[in-house]
């Protein structure tokens, strides 16, 4: 079951990639939570419910040029999460300028449907949160670019 919740969270990511939102949000469980940090790009907080998730996504991908994508480092199970690192890119709508960043998340799984997702800095932060530590270069965080 496992395995099956990474494929579930990488295709989710290859939905975004191809701009098909509707098939993205499928994957999200009715009652989905999505926790961003303070220090996001946009507003942070909880949101609950597929509705308020997606808004946000929408809000976020509405900033960037259409060609604004994620690559995939690492989506690894850790039991009852998966860990995703990938690294964003793209262009700002309007004023055009490069936009890049690394990130972590955390998605929980449940009955096949994304459940929840917690957004952090890196690896080594969402690896803390869930009570495990790593000693190789994985873990640490990449500086944000």
């Amino acid at each position: 079951m496992s395995q099956e919740n990474v494929e579930i969270v990488r295709d989710q990511f290859g939905a975004t990639n191809e701009g098909d939102f509707a098939r993205a949000l499928g994957y999200y469980a009715d009652d989905v939570e999505l926790v961003v940090p303070d220090d996001a790009f946009l507003e942070s907080g909880t949101f609950k419910g597929r509705d308020a998730v997606g808004r946000w996504f929408g809000n976020w991908f509405r900033a960037f040029q259409p060609s604004y994508h994620f690559d995939l480092e690492e989506a690894r199970d850790l039991g009852d999460v998966v860990l995703v690192v990938a690294k964003h890119s793209g262009r700002g709508r309007t004023s055009g300028a490069e936009a890049r960043a690394r990130m972590a998340y955390l998605y929980r799984v449940r009955d096949g449907k994304i459940a929840r997702i917690e957004l952090y800095p890196g690896a080594a932060e969402a690896l803390e949160a869930v009570g495990l530590a790593e000693q190789d270069a994985h873990a640490e965080s990449p500086p944000r670019e």
